[in-house]
């Protein structure tokens, strides 16, 4: 390579069909990455609706690609309606090329899709391969349940393809917390090429002004990307029930946006459930986040939550599916501000001694140097 590792360019690709984790995360590497090395430059191309809402910093800069959303039932559409759903992605697939051919990056990061979605970032991984690039495949610490993983991924040879182009795999979590790829068929050579940076939850102050002080009287401030029919349906239910002025409809906000409404909240819930298709959170970034600010979460036992939260200890958690719980843990921590201390204050202890974001950086910042070495 002719550039220094100082003034290198990382290329991040983040679909971002259903939810914002992806890009989050990819721009939480992002800024780590640009902190420590003054030259570097990082473009991240990224499916998302909202990707130009969040606030990047020097040097980071994306590319919006044409935008595919997830249903409920698994399959994907075209936001825009109009345009068909290969099309659209026909459109992303020589966006990603085309992007990639022109910013010539010295190490490009895959998040979560090792092929893309619908395998539209293949045929980029074989242009870069071509001409050296350092490949790595950042996988989340929980991924899809195994035995649909393991039809899908056999079905287009996925485990083959990734050890065909990748030169590293990152996993975003501690090797003694969970192995994405458990209960699949993985070779030795890819094996190989696995390594755990620990947990990359994206760093937010420590400052937390609560207000505490209601009792029976609340507000229900939702946040979040979702929308269409069924957020029309949720907004239909609150009326029937006669709840609508006590609910505040925010949709997707920006992340200093988003830190303070933590800051103001007197706790946070987030009822995680399995979908049908077996697509679930591994551990949801906003439960670390809403922790770190001594907010009691009130959440349910899928994946990896449990991990962060012990029922009673510094948290409330339920079993998924169960309304009639979830509803009862809420009122316990709204009727009981002492309860909401002790979990809260407890809950952030916990983030802060085994969930440091500091130490997963500086681990992926020593394989980002690793692999320059190797490909230098």
């Amino acid at each position: 390579m002719s550039r220094r590792l100082e003034d290198a360019r990382i290329l991040m690709y983040s679909h971002d069909t259903f939810g914002l984790g992806h890009l989050r995360r990819c721009r939480a590497i992002a800024h780590a990455l640009v902190e420590d090395y003054r030259g570097l430059n990082i473009l991240i191309i990224s499916g998302a609706t909202i990707a130009g809402a969040f606030d990047y910093r020097a040097r980071v800069d994306f590319v919006k690609i044409p935008s595919v959303i997830k249903l409920r039932n698994g399959e994907y559409t075209s936001l825009a309606s109009h345009i068909d759903l290969h099309e659209t992605l026909k459109m992303r697939e020589s966006s990603i090329r085309h992007t990639a051919e022109t910013f010539q990056p010295d190490i490009f990061i895959v998040d979560k899709e090792p092929m893309g979605l619908k395998g539209e970032v293949e045929d980029t991984l074989a242009y870069l391969k071509a001409r050296g690039t350092v490949l790595v495949l950042g996988l989340r610490e929980i991924m899809d349940a195994p035995h649909l993983l393991e039809a899908e991924w056999k079905k287009n040879s996925i485990m083959q393809k990734i050890d065909q182009y990748y030169d590293s795999v990152w996993v975003y979590g501690p090797p003694d917390f969970y192995d994405p790829l458990i209960g699949l068929d993985v070779p030795p050579s890819l094996r190989r090429k696995m390594d755990f940076v620990g947990f990359l939850q994206r760093s937010v102050s420590r400052g937390k002004t609560s207000i505490n002080a209601r009792k029976d009287n609340y507000i229900l401030v939702t946040t979040g990307g979702g929308g269409g029919e069924e957020l029309a349906k949720l907004k239909a239910l609150a009326s029937e029930l006669g709840i609508s002025g006590r609910i505040v409809w925010k949709g997707a906000m920006a992340q200093e946006d988003v830190l303070d409404h933590y800051r103001r909240a007197d706790l946070f819930a987030l009822a995680c459930r399995i979908a049908a298709n077996g697509d679930r959170d591994g551990l949801p970034n906003v439960l670390v986040e809403a922790s770190s600010q001594r907010l009691v979460c009130v959440s349910t036992e899928v994946s990896g939550v449990p991990e962060l939260l012990k029922n009673g200890e510094n948290g409330l958690v339920v079993p998924p599916e169960d309304p009639a719980l979830l509803a009862r843990a809420l009122e316990a921590a709204i009727r009981d501000p002492a309860l909401r201390k002790r979990l809260g204050d407890a809950a952030e202890n916990q983030v802060r001694e085994h969930f440091d974001y500091h130490s997963s950086i500086r681990q992926l910042t020593g394989l980002f140097e690793a692999e320059w070495q190797k490909a230098s």
